[in-house]
């Protein structure tokens, strides 16, 4: 009876587990695709106001749905001066360049497109870490730098994108110093030792960086009353502010840390093709031979990249394991 008794909470423990990591695998599926769709509704949404005022409404109305977030699950915590330089990392680096520097992209390019040269921060990262950190990449990093800066090169190019519109170069490489910030900030997160939780600095970061977002769209796109407010900008802000932002930013806080990185570098990889297959679809941009072959070879050079970091960590953890079981046999430490 006993026994049985037994066998019945495991098989509802595993009946429970099985719910719960479905339920995960939908909300990050879920994640992947809305902020895959976020960039067609920023490329709709500059349509009706100033780029630089967007990125101000995205992460103010973010910041505010995370604080309430935060207060419902009474989890608000003030920032320790040990998070001080993630948080100004995150909020000028992440937040503010890289979204100000994508809306303003959009207005000269397709939004398909700017998502994929802005997802290229795993190319990038290889690059950084070498200069800044002197990380040495491996060779399978070296190829995969090689064919997605490749295919940024092809995707930037005039058989590509219209030169004969001054702000088409110009877009894209605004996407490629937005991809770089993000890359830096990428690597300032690994080596950060966190006080509070990620979700516990969130609002404050957006909330930082719309303070450093207002004095430049002020400057540079004028004061807000130029912002054509219309029902459907309501809809779109609501869309990639609270929900593609406050929403997923939960989701990848909160689920994402119950898979390993290298799971979770792959389910991004999804945003960049969602958001290139969503803005054909729903906005009509067209890619072209030329195109196509740019996306096979970014995508092709993030896929490798993230396998590579996969294959160097093993290699690393493996290498420290065998030195830890030398230590034991062979102590250093007795003269």
């Amino acid at each position: 009876m006993a026994m049985t008794r037994a066998v019945t909470r495991e098989r509802q423990a595993n009946a429970t587990r099985l719910i719960v990591s479905l339920s995960d695998a939908a909300l990050l599926c879920g994640m992947v695709v809305l902020w895959g769709l976020s960039w067609p509704v920023m490329k709709l949404s500059v349509e009706h106001a100033p780029p630089l005022w967007l990125a101000v409404l995205r992460f103010s109305t973010s910041s505010i749905c995370l604080f309430v977030f935060g207060l419902f699950r009474r989890d608000i915590r003030l920032p320790t001066n040990r998070d001080l330089p993630i948080i100004a990392s995150i909020s000028l680096l992440q937040m503010a360049a890289f979204t100000a520097l994508g809306m303003v992209a959009m207005t000269f390019i397709d939004a398909g497109k700017a998502s994929l040269i802005a997802y290229s921060t795993p190319l990038w990262s290889v690059l950084i870490a070498f200069l800044m950190f002197r990380e040495r990449p491996t060779r399978v990093q070296l190829v995969a730098v090689a064919v997605g800066i490749g295919g940024i090169a092809v995707m930037s190019s005039p058989l590509s994108i219209d030169w004969s519109n001054a702000g088409s170069p110009v877009g894209a490489g605004l996407l490629v110093i937005a991809a770089i910030c993000w890359s830096v900030v990428i690597l300032h997160v690994r080596r950060h030792t966190w006080s509070a939780t990620p979700l516990q600095l969130a609002p404050w970061e957006m909330a930082l960086a719309s303070i450093i977002l207002v004095p430049i769209a002020w400057a540079i796109d004028g004061p807000p009353t130029t912002i054509d407010w219309t029902p459907e900008l309501v809809l779109l802000v609501l869309y990639f502010g609270p929900v593609a932002t406050s929403f997923c930013f939960v989701v990848s806080a909160e689920v994402g840390r119950r898979i390993s990185v290298f799971a979770m570098s792959n389910l991004t990889l999804g945003v960049p093709i969602i958001g290139t297959a969503a803005s054909i679809a729903f906005l009509g941009e067209r890619l072209s031979l030329v195109s196509l072959s740019g996306f096979v070879l970014i995508v092709s050079g993030i896929a490798i990249a993230v396998c590579a970091v996969r294959r160097k960590a093993q290699t690393e953890d493996r290498t420290r394991e065998r030195n830890n079981r030398q230590r034991q046999f062979f102590p250093t430490d007795r003269v």
